[in-house]
């Protein structure tokens, strides 16, 4: 069985006036809340329960979508009281979870259902511990950097890395010429054992805890991080420009 947690918890200041009464997953494009296309998507996949985390107007998430009954699934809800980085939001899954994998994405990041059923099929072809999405061609200074093996596991995950990290990363030759450099696009699957790392998390330089640390973690200590290529549709909906833009893709079928 897998199972799905979705981070649901931030305000989305970027969302400037949008999100000052409900949640950015909450923010609705072609009549339904992104949460809503997330949560239907990943049914759609073969995920049969669900955890979501809220915060801010934890209540509009809640009253919303209740129990999942009215979305003939079952939906659980915990909450992340403070807003403290992505890195320890997942342990308030740790319950739900149990000893199932599930998938781990954030609710504004749309991807289509069968980038949902590729990362199940490499996550069965060996003995995983995590797998993560990557992206070709995006600005990796606003996300993650992804390096990886000639077996299409992880090699290496850094944080926002600016031209300054990016020079380091070549004097010390983990970032070799003719490297292949990814963007982490925050579509996870994971076995439980996540939790392991995320409990040892300190806080970053940026004053939070990181998921990105809890897998760089993982691959150091040797456990194999497998990647998916998404190669069709993915979505970032980080501000109000996205937003509109993505609205009128939808309406033109897109």
């Amino acid at each position: 069985m897998i199972k799905s947690v979705i981070l649901a918890a931030g305000r989305g200041t970027r969302m400037r006036e949008l999100t000052h009464a409900v949640p950015k997953p909450m923010l609705r494009v072609h009549g339904k809340p992104i949460l809503e296309h997330i949560l239907r998507r990943l049914m759609a996949a073969g995920s049969e329960q669900f955890c979501i985390i809220t915060g801010w107007h934890a209540e509009v998430i809640e009253d919303y979508f209740g129990d999942g009954k009215a979305f003939d699934t079952r939906i659980t809800y915990a909450r992340q009281t403070v807003q403290d980085g992505t890195g320890k939001a997942p342990e308030l899954a740790r319950e739900f979870v149990g000893s199932d994998n599930f998938i781990l994405t954030y609710g504004d990041i749309l991807v289509r259902q069968d980038t949902y059923q590729k990362m199940i099929c490499r996550f069965l072809e060996a003995e995983f511990s995590g797998l993560l999405t990557v992206l070709h061609g995006a600005d990796v200074s606003k996300g993650a950097l992804v390096l990886l093996d000639p077996d299409r596991c992880l090699r290496l995950l850094v944080e926002k890395p600016g031209p300054d990290r990016l020079d380091q990363l070549r004097r010390e030759g983990r970032l070799l010429p003719g490297d292949q450099i990814w963007y982490n696009a925050g579509v996870y699957l994971f076995r439980p054992e996540l939790f392991e790392f995320t409990a040892r998390l300190t806080k970053s330089p940026r004053g939070e805890y990181e998921l990105t640390d809890a897998i760089g973690a993982m691959q150091a200590a040797g456990r194999r991080i497998a990647a998916v290529e998404i190669v069709d549709s993915w979505v970032d909906v980080r501000d109000p420009e996205m937003l509109a833009a993505l609205e009128r893709e939808w309406e033109r079928g897109a």
